[in-house]
């Protein structure tokens, strides 16, 4: 699974090199602000089953198919129900804070990758590196709806795979 997540990284990260250098009608260089919500499941992860978290993003288009993107939110990752009986297990909260870009293949279709830091609410825990590719459908209509892969690399700090549905408002009208 590790190496299927590597290889489908690297090629993101090819796809978003080629599409800088090709020009598209991306031009409006405006602001927007979108809020999500991001269902999705644990992976490697023994402890976890369902992830739910939702986001706010703020996003400034470039010259061309590139957006730059600040992303911050909460996520829970829910135990598992075959734990939730043991002293001391809890569900993963954090709070990612990230930056990245957005390249557009197509005048909808995109390709995204994000780096930050996980701030874990809970007790004990510590800030995580966090990266997190995606791709996804930006409709004219303001709806962006995509799948993401997140990974908060420390040992032992879970990743998921989700769904991100997103309302984005254009704030340069």
């Amino acid at each position: 699974m590790k190496t299927t997540i590597k290889l489908l990284t690297s090629a993101c990260a090819i796809a978003l090199m080629l599409i800088t250098t090709q020009s598209k009608a991306q031009d409006s260089k405006a602001w927007r602000l979108g809020i999500s919500a991001n269902p999705g499941v644990a992976i490697d992860d023994d402890w976890h089953g369902f992830v739910l978290g939702g986001d706010v993003r703020l996003q400034k288009d470039f010259t061309g198919p590139l957006s730059g993107m600040l992303t911050t939110g909460f996520t829970h990752f829910f135990l598992k129900d075959e734990y939730k009986d043991i002293p001391g297990a809890e569900g993963y909260n954090v709070i990612p804070v990230k930056v990245g870009l957005k390249g557009f293949l197509t005048r909808n279709f995109y390709l995204s990758g994000e780096l930050g830091a996980g701030f874990s609410t809970n007790e004990g825990a510590e800030t995580s590196f966090v990266w997190s590719p995606a791709l996804g459908w930006a409709f004219s209509n303001g709806l962006d709806v995509g799948v993401k892969y997140e990974d908060f690399a420390k040992t032992g700090y879970p990743q998921q795979i989700a769904l991100r549905v997103a309302y984005g408002f254009n704030l340069s009208k």
